[in-house]
Parts: structure tokens; sequence; C-alpha cells
């Protein structure tokens, strides 16, 4: 599957990326690549979904427009959340000496490779 390839290009790129998930709009895992066992990828992303579809509904309410990115820090790692469409999004998990402009930056790349795809 050409998804699995992105992930890892990503994860690959982006010095101390823990690991990358693509993920539908109920927070089901479609594809990771990840430096980790894949269940522990797959429960940080189902959650975030549940989360993005919080932030979703009160930002509609409150018209604040679509949700493109969310990004949480925690005392030792970071998760960024991009949205692709309405049914999909990424979520990158970064340990926190990484770089969230590169995480960023090679996350916006793999989303356009994965458009392609979808």
């Amino acid at each position: 599957m050409p998804f699995r390839a992105i992930l890892k290009d990503l994860v690959d790129a982006v010095p101390h990326a823990v690991g990358a998930i693509l993920v539908d709009w109920e927070g089901e895992a479609v594809q990771e690549y990840c430096h980790c066992t894949p269940y522990d990828i797959r429960f940080v992303a189902a959650h975030q979904g549940v989360v993005l579809a919080r932030l979703r509904d009160s930002h509609r309410r409150n018209l604040g427009g679509s949700i493109e990115e969310v990004c949480m820090s925690s005392e030792h790692q970071h998760l960024l959340i991009r949205v692709i469409d309405p049914d999909y999004s990424l979520v990158v998990q970064l340990q926190r000496p990484a770089s969230l402009a590169s995480a960023r930056y090679h996350a916006v790349r793999a989303i356009e490779r994965i458009r392609e795809v979808l």
C-alpha cells in the first residue's frame, strides 16, 4: 500500500519522530508507520480522533471555520494532527526534542502525496 511508504518517508525525515498514522473520521487506523508497537500509535490516534471531532464541533458552532491543524505538547512529546479532508487525518507523534516546524513541513508534503492516492 502506498500510504505506508509515504508515512515512512515522513517519519524518517523528521528527527525524533516516533510515528505517523493515517486515520479515518472515526479515529480508526488506515495505515501506520512507527518506531513503536503499532497498537501504541493506533491507541494515540483513536483518542486524538475524539479530540479532533470535539474541536471541530466547537469551532463550527463558534463560526471559527474548518480546523486544519491541532498540535498538543506535553512534557515528553508533541502530537501533530493535520486534517487531510473531512474523512481523513494524519497524526504524527514526536519526542519532545523534535522540531515542530520540520514536522509540520514534512506532514504537509506527505498530505500532498496522500491526496494523490485517495
